[in-house]
C-alpha cells in the first residue's frame, strides 16, 4: 500500500471518528433537550391554578411546614411560578389581621386557601363557605370548632390535617427528664383555642401522676418572657406545645428559662434547635407533605368535601444535651439512644 493510500483511510478514519462524534454530541443533546423538556412538561400539563396561604406568625416551625406543602406540590405538577400562583399572607401574631386576611382571600377567589395554625383556621372557615379550605398546624380542630365530635367538618368546604398529640407520652418525657417533678410551668396564649385547650387537658391528667400545673397567661409575644421569668422558685420544668405567640418570641422564652436553670420541653424540633432541652412531637416538614398532599387533591379536581380530616401523630424524639445543661438538668442515656440529637445535626452543618 501506498502512503498516498494510508493518508486517504487515515483521513477516511477521521472524517468517520468525526461524524460519529457530532452524531453522539446530536444524540446527547437530544436527550438533554427531551429530559428538560419532560420536566417542565410535568407542570405545563397541569392546568393554572391559584392558591392563597395563610399563618398567624412567622416562625420556623410553621415556615417549614408551608415550605413542605409547596415541595408537595411542585413534585405533582404544581409548580409555583410556572402553573401555580401562590398568595402568601403573615398575620403577625395578630388575629384581627388574620380576619382581614380571610377576608381578602375570600374575595380573591383562589383555587384553594391554606390556613397554618388554628386562628388562622377559625378566621378563614368564618369568611368563605364555598372556597376550598384545607387547614394545617391544628392540635385541636374539634375544641377549635373545626370538626364535629364525630370527626366531620362544620362547612363542607373544609378539611385538613391536625396533630393531635397523645399527652400520657409528653408527660412521661418531662418526669424521665426530671424525675423529683412536681409543678409544671405553662406559659400559654389565652387567645388561642389550642393553647386552652392543652392546658385544660393537662389539668385533668396531671393530678393521677402526682403533679400540678402553674398555668401563665400571656396575650402577645412580648409578654413571653416576663410570663416565663415569673415560673421562678414555683415550677420545676417548663412544658409548650403548639402555641404561636410562645413560638414566635421563643428566644425570649429560652433565655429567661437558662437564667432561671428551668428546662423547656416542647413539640416541635425547632423548638429544640432554638434553646429548648427535648421536644417529643411531629417533623414539621413532613407535615406540610402530608399537607400538601390533600391540597393537590383538590387542585387536581377532587370536592373537598369527599376528602376527610386526617390526624398525623408519628411521633420523633429530638434532644440537645447542650441545652439540656445549660438549664439545669443531664439528659439520661437511654433517652439519648432514642432521641435525635440536634446538637450533632448542627456541628455537621
Amino acid at each position: 500500500m501506498t502512503i498516498a493510500s494510508t493518508l486517504r483511510l487515515s483521513l477516511y478514519g477521521v472524517a468517520l471518528s468525526a461524524i460519529s462524534t457530532l452524531g453522539l454530541i446530536g444524540c446527547s443533546n437530544s436527550s438533554t433537550e427531551t429530559a428538560a423538556t419532560a420536566e417542565n412538561s410535568t407542570a405545563t400539563d397541569k392546568p393554572a391554578k391559584s392558591i392563597a396561604i395563610t399563618q398567624i406568625v412567622e416562625h420556623p416551625s410553621l415556615d417549614d411546614m408551608r415550605r413542605g406543602i409547596i415541595d408537595e406540590l411542585a413534585d405533582n405538577g404544581y409548580v409555583e411560578g410556572q402553573n401555580l400562583t401562590v398568595n402568601f399572607q403573615s398575620a403577625q401574631g395578630n388575629t384581627a389581621t388574620a380576619g382581614q386576611i380571610a377576608k381578602q382571600f375570600a374575595g380573591d377567589n383562589p383555587d384553594a386557601i391554606v390556613a397554618i395554625s388554628t386562628p388562622s383556621a377559625q378566621s378563614v372557615v368564618a369568611a368563605t363557605t364555598t372556597i376550598p379550605i384545607i387547614y394545617t398546624a391544628v392540635s385541636d380542630p374539634l375544641g377549635a370548632k373545626l370538626i364535629t365530635a364525630d370527626g366531620k367538618p362544620f362547612q363542607s368546604n373544609l378539611t385538613g390535617l391536625s396533630s393531635q398529640l397523645p399527652l400520657e407520652p409528653q408527660l412521661d418525657l418531662l418526669q424521665q427528664i426530671k424525675p423529683d417533678l412536681k409543678t409544671i410551668g405553662y406559659v400559654y396564649s389565652p387567645g388561642e383555642a389550642n393553647s386552652v385547650s392543652l392546658r385544660e387537658n393537662l389539668k385533668q391528667a396531671l393530678p393521677a401522676r402526682g403533679l400540678s400545673l402553674l398555668d401563665i397567661p400571656a396575650n402577645r409575644p412580648t409578654d413571653i418572657g416576663m410570663a416565663t421569668r415569673s415560673l421562678q422558685g414555683r415550677a420545676d420544668i417548663i412544658y409548650t406545645s403548639f402555641d404561636n405567640n410562645v413560638a414566635s418570641a421563643f428566644e425570649a422564652m429560652t433565655q429567661a428559662a437558662n437564667e432561671l436553670k428551668l428546662p423547656i420541653i416542647a413539640s416541635d424540633e425547632f423548638s429544640v434547635k432554638r434553646g429548648a432541652t427535648a421536644a417529643l412531637g411531629v417533623n414539621d416538614y413532613d407535615f406540610g407533605r402530608t399537607t400538601g398532599k390533600m391540597v393537590y387533591r383538590v387542585l387536581n379536581g377532587e370536592a373537598v368535601n369527599t376528602i376527610k380530616p386526617e390526624v398525623m401523630n408519628d411521633l420523633t424524639l429530638y434532644v440537645s444535651p447542650k441545652h439540656a445543661k445549660t438549664q439545669g438538668v443531664s439528659l439520661p442515656a437511654e433517652l439519648l439512644k432514642n432521641a435525635i440529637n440536634v446538637d450533632i445535626d448542627a456541628e455537621t452543618k
